[in-house]
C-alpha cells in the first residue's frame, strides 16, 4: 500500500489530540513553529510504530509494545552465582538458540567493558534486578580514537574471539579503515530484533574528562526493528542513544518509556521511527556551558515519522538557568558534509514534541538549531495547508507543551 494512503487511512481512525489549556498557539513563527491539533492528530505511536518494510514501500505492521515482562525465574543469571559478564550471558542465549523469548537477570553491580547483542539472537529481554540505578554497566570509550586504538581498549582480554556471536561486529570496527571509530564508540550495540532492556543504567564514562569539543561517547546504540527500553538510565555527553536503523533502506522501530536520557550535545540522535513516552531528558552544563543540543534525528526524507516525545520532561541544569541557550534539537544532515543538503536525497530530521514539560533554561525564541552536518539555517513554514513532510524545510514540530520554555 502507498505510504500516503495508509498514512491517511490511519488519521481518519485514530481520534486527535485534544489540549486543554494549551499554551502554545499554532501555528508558531518560522523559528518556533507549532501544530494545530488537526495536523498533530497523524503523529502518535500508532503510526510512529505502525509500519515496517522498506521507507519505499512501507506496510502497515502494527507493533504495540506492552510493558516489560521480567519473570521470577529468568534463562540465564549474571553476576554472583552466575555469568561474569553480561557478554558471555548473550552470547550463551545466541548459540542456544530457537525462536522464543529469553530473559537474562543481571544482579546489582557494576559491569565494566561494552555489550554486543549480534543480529540472528533469539528475542532477548536483559534486565536488571534491582534499582537501575544499582545495576550499572559501564566503559569509558571516545569516538576520537582510531579504530586499532578502539581494538585495543574493547578488547584487551580476548573477550572477544573468532567464533563468538559478537565477533563480526567488533571486527566490523576493528577493522574500520576510517580515521577514526565513530559510531563504535559505544557501551552496549544491539542489532537484534525484539530486544528488551530494562532497569540497566548505561554509562559511557569519559564524560567530563575531555573538553567541549567533538567526541561522541555513545552510551547505547540500537540498530534493529522493534525495540524496547524501558526504566533506563542512559548517560553520557555527546551522543548518548543512538536510535539507529542498520539498513538505511529499511524502517527500525524503537519504543522508549520512563527512562532518563542525560547528556550535552545531540544525546538523542539516529534514524529510528522512534516513540519515547513518560521519559526524562536531561541537558548538563558540567562539559559544555551553553548551547547544548538534544535531539538530532535523521530520518529517511521520504518518511513521514522520526521521533515522537510525548507526555515527559525537557529540563537543563542550574548552568542553563542564567543564560537560556539550551536547544531543543537539530536535524541531523547525515552524509551531505561535502554536498550540502540535497533536498529529497539527504536526511530530514523528523520529530515532534507533544504534551509534555519544557523547563527552564532553553532559547525560547529559537529552540532549533541550525542543521548537524552542514548547518543549514532552521526554517519551517506557518502559511495555512501547510506540507509538515516539505524536503526544503525543516521538520521540527511542538504541540501542547507547558513550562517555563513552552513559550
Amino acid at each position: 500500500m502507498h505510504i500516503v494512503s495508509v498514512v491517511t487511512a490511519l488519521a481518519l481512525a485514530l481520534p486527535t489530540a485534544g489540549a486543554p489549556g494549551q499554551q502554545q498557539v499554532p501555528p508558531g513563527t518560522t523559528s518556533r513553529p507549532v501544530l494545530s491539533a488537526a495536523e498533530v492528530s497523524p503523529f502518535v505511536p500508532e503510526n510512529h510504530l505502525g509500519f515496517s518494510g522498506t521507507y519505499a514501500a512501507p506496510v502497515a505492521d502494527p507493533w504495540r509494545p506492552g510493558p516489560v515482562h521480567t519473570p521470577r525465574r529468568p534463562d540465564l543469571v549474571v553476576g554472583p552465582h552466575g555469568y561474569p559478564t553480561v557478554q558471555d550471558a548473550v552470547d550463551a542465549a545466541y548459540r542456544a538458540g530457537g525462536t522464543g523469548r529469553r530473559w537474562i537477570a543481571v544482579r546489582p553491580g557494576t559491569y565494566t567493558g561494552t555489550v554486543f547483542i549480534p543480529a540472528g539472537s533469539p528475542p532477548l529481554t536483559v534486565y536488571g534486578t534491582g534499582r537501575a540505578e544499582d545495576v550499572r554497566l559501564e566503559f569509558t570509550i571516545d569516538a576520537t580514537v582510531t579504530p586499532a586504538q578502539w581494538a585495543a581498549q574493547v578488547n584487551p582480554d580476548g573477550r572477544y574471539a573468532e567464533g563468538d556471536p559478537a565477533w563480526p561486529m567488533y571486527q566490523s570496527c576493528a577493522t574500520k579503515t576510517s580515521a577514526t571509530a565513530g559510531l563504535c564508540a559505544t557501551v552496549v550495540w544491539a542489532q537484534s530484533t525484539d530486544l528488551q532492556l530494562k532497569n540497566l543504567t548505561i554509562t559511557n564514562t569519559l564524560l567530563d574528562t575531555v573538553d567541549r569539543g567533538t567526541h561522541q561517547a555513545l552510551a547505547l546504540r540500537t540498530d534493529a526493528d522493534r525495540t524496547q527500553l524501558e526504566g533506563l538510565r542512559l548517560i553520557s555527553r555527546q551522543d548518548t542513544l543512538l536510535t539507529n536503523a542498520d539498513d538505511v533502506n529499511r524502517i527500525a522501530r524503537v519504543s522508549v518509556r520512563d527512562t532518563y536520557v542525560e547528556g550535552d550535545t545531540d544525546f538523542v540522535f539516529g534514524r529510528a521511527a522512534a516513540v519515547f513516552t513518560h521519559c526524562t531528558f536531561r541537558l548538563v552544563s558540567t562539559r559544555k556551558a551553553s548551547g547544548g543540543v538534544i535531539f538530532a534525528p535523521n530520518t529517511h526524507p521520504g518518511y513521514p515519522y522520526g521521533f515522537l516525545v510525548t507526555h515527559s520532561r525537557i529540563v537543563a541544569d542550574d548552568g542553563y538557568l542564567a543564560a537560556p541557550t539550551g536547544r531543543l534539537g537539530r536535524a541531523w544532515d547525515q552524509g551531505a558534509s561535502a554536498t550540502g543538503y540535497l533536498p529529497g536525497i539527504t536526511p530530514n530530521g523528523q520529530l515532534v514534541i507533544r504534551d509534555s514539560h519544557l523547563g527552564a533554561g532553553f532559547d525560547t525564541v529559537a529552540p532549533w538549531a541550525p542543521a548537524a552536518t552542514t548547518a543549514r539555517p532552521f526554517s519551517a513554514p506557518i502559511e495555512i495547508g501547510r506540507n509538515l513532510s516539505d524536503v526544503n524545510h525543516n521538520r521540527l514540530w511542538e504541540y501542547a507543551n507547558h513550562g517555563p520554555s513552552a513559550v
